[in-house]
């Protein structure tokens, strides 16, 4: 089964393996049908779950490691993924050193970010909307990646972190409210500069300069990927993405995407 992935060009070593799943233009791209074709991997929007089981094992064996599904609920906590951890513990970043444990985020315009430590030894994930940058996900998910590095490699608290920012809602899509906007700058007051008025008491926010700004404060300097440009806009991206906000005013339903990254 070939599956539709967006494999990230970013400088990590070779043992360090990632990829982002798009939804699929065709039936042989996957299971789901309907507002969930073809590849959603989401069993919390209203799809078949028997479509979602299916997808979900095509993922496993494209990518060769075990995807581990969160419980995603906008929030800040970050879980380290062991061998035996199972799917559904409550976390919106998961962090791990095990080989073959794909720390999965599932996505429909929030922002996927995927780290790396330098040298390989220690990955994450993290799952980065409005709420979870204003809870704080993605300096814990940078602290907890830290942990678990020393643990692993004592003495390698500072090694270099990489980040790559996956596809989500662009800036000229994401209008938000004056309390959207309040709760990111509670957090760092020149975060204005990432929202622009356009009308009605409301703003149009850049999801991804608001996610670099954060990560540049948790000390991640090597940052690829989403550069807020067009082309990586969900919204705009019709045929190859899900996105919640598109999708649910025209279908009412809609499916969702996974980042994942893993040890070899």
């Amino acid at each position: 089964m070939r599956l539709p992935l967006l494999r990230p060009d970013w400088p990590v070593p070779p043992g360090v393996q990632a990829a982002f799943t798009l939804r699929g233009t065709a039936p042989a791209d996957g299971a789901s049908r309907g507002a969930y074709r073809y590849l959603n991997l989401g069993d919390h929007v209203g799809d078949a779950p028997a479509a979602v089981a299916q997808n979900r094992s095509w993922l496993q064996d494209a990518l060769g490691a075990r995807p581990v599904f969160l419980q995603q609920v906008h929030g800040r906590d970050a879980a380290v993924l062991r061998p035996g951890t199972a799917d559904g513990v409550q976390a919106d970043a998961a962090v791990t050193s095990t080989r073959q444990l794909a720390c999965t985020i599932l996505v429909a315009d929030c922002l996927p970010v995927l780290l790396a430590a330098a040298d390989g030894s220690v990955v994450a994930a993290a799952h980065a909307g409005w709420r979870g940058l204003a809870a704080g996900v993605l300096a814990q998910a940078v602290a907890v990646l830290r942990q678990q590095l020393v643990t692993v490699r004592p003495g390698a608290a500072d090694l270099p972190i990489v980040a790559w920012l996956g596809p989500c809602i662009g800036p000229s899509a994401f209008e938000v409210g004056a309390e959207v906007r309040q709760a990111l700058l509670a957090g760092d007051p020149a975060a204005g500069r990432h929202f622009v008025a356009c009308g009605r008491g409301k703003y149009l926010a850049d999801l991804p300069g608001l996610a670099r700004a954060r990560l540049r404060a948790a000390g991640v300097g090597a940052l690829h990927g989403n550069d807020g440009g067009d082309a990586w806009c969900t919204v705009q991206r019709v045929a190859d993405c899900f996105s919640h906000r598109r999708d649910q005013r025209q279908h009412g339903a809609t499916g969702r995407m996974a980042a994942c990254i893993w040890r070899n």
